[in-house]
């Protein structure tokens, strides 16, 4: 007898530091999505392949949602509701901590407009009293029909198993759409990339996150089954560059050791991995900067 297999997309919407790649990451058991404390860092949509008993949950980890003001900021909220207009369910997360804001609200009022099979989750539960996570479901419950919701902590773990089973039983029935033992559709060019920018985030602050993407530039199997790889870093500002190269090129030193770690760790070979920082105002109106960043163009 053949067992019914399950497959199916499921998106995960929800405005800046939600919490959804720390989520995604949770539920997949590897990193496949840069985090960081600082919002907007997800920037295109990231696919994570979930093997559940016998269904195959492709969960889709979208950019934060959010006024945008530059072409980069249309492109990444294109792709955020792209990701939800494309999935069997959508999972709403809110943070628990900041509650019903106007970003959140403004979320709500779109997909209550779509008619989408969507569930609630509120995240970061493990950070609020437990008498406030009902007024909170309730007042959104009251804007938006979800057919489940759920309590969660993607940084302790608390709920997710739940959110999981549910999942793999909801999906529709249908053959695997990727290999079983595929983690992301990620190109490792672009998780190479997406990996140096994580410690772009962890290492500097302010503005200059925002005003740098990456690129890799080149990406070779050497003979002994190592990779050498290549990711220009182009920034915005002049004194961007300054900061990000650091006194006697300490700081894209630290950079790139660290993503290098992670990088070896994810495609489990040595990895080589040079940085090159170049200055180029107006990155992030250009189609070319974003189609290499994995983001569809927009007007």
């Amino acid at each position: 007898m053949t067992q019914t297999t399950r497959c199916g997309f499921a998106a995960l919407v929800g405005a800046p530091n939600a919490g959804k790649s720390t989520l995604l990451n949770r539920m997949a058991g590897a990193k496949l999505s840069i985090v960081s404390p600082k919002a907007q860092t997800t920037r295109f949509r990231v696919l994570g392949i979930l093997m559940r008993g016998t269904s195959q949950i492709l969960l889709v980890d979208t950019p934060g949602i959010f006024k945008p003001r530059r072409k980069l900021d249309r492109a990444m909220v294109a792709a955020a509701w792209n990701g939800s207009d494309d999935a069997d369910i959508t999972l709403l997360l809110v943070d628990a901590r900041s509650g019903l804001t106007e970003a959140v609200q403004e979320i709500i009022t779109r997909l209550a407009q779509t008619g989408r099979t969507t569930w609630l989750v509120l995240n970061k539960t493990d950070l609020v009293p437990a008498s406030a996570l009902l007024p909170l479901t309730a007042a959104i419950t009251e804007k938006l029909p979800v057919e489940h919701v759920f309590m969660v902590s993607a940084r302790t773990g608390g709920g997710v198993e739940d959110l999981l089973d549910k999942l793999a039983a909801s999906l529709p029935e249908g053959p695997y759409l990727y290999p079983e033992d595929d983690l992301t559709d990620l190109p490792d060019r672009l998780l190479a990339a997406e990996l140096v920018r994580e410690q772009i985030f962890m290492q500097t602050h302010e503005e200059v996150p925002y005003g740098t993407t990456a690129e890799t530039e080149s990406f070779q199997e050497r003979p002994d089954g190592s990779v050498r790889i290549e990711v220009t870093i182009y920034v915005g500002r002049t004194g961007h560059k300054a900061i990000l190269i650091g006194n006697g090129g300490q700081k894209i030193k630290m950079i790139g050791e660290r993503a290098r770690k992670q990088l070896a760790s994810l495609l489990e070979r040595p990895c080589h991995l040079f940085l090159n920082v170049k200055e180029r105002s107006g990155w992030d109106e250009e189609r070319a900067r974003l189609r290499a960043i994995g983001l569809d163009d927009v007007p």
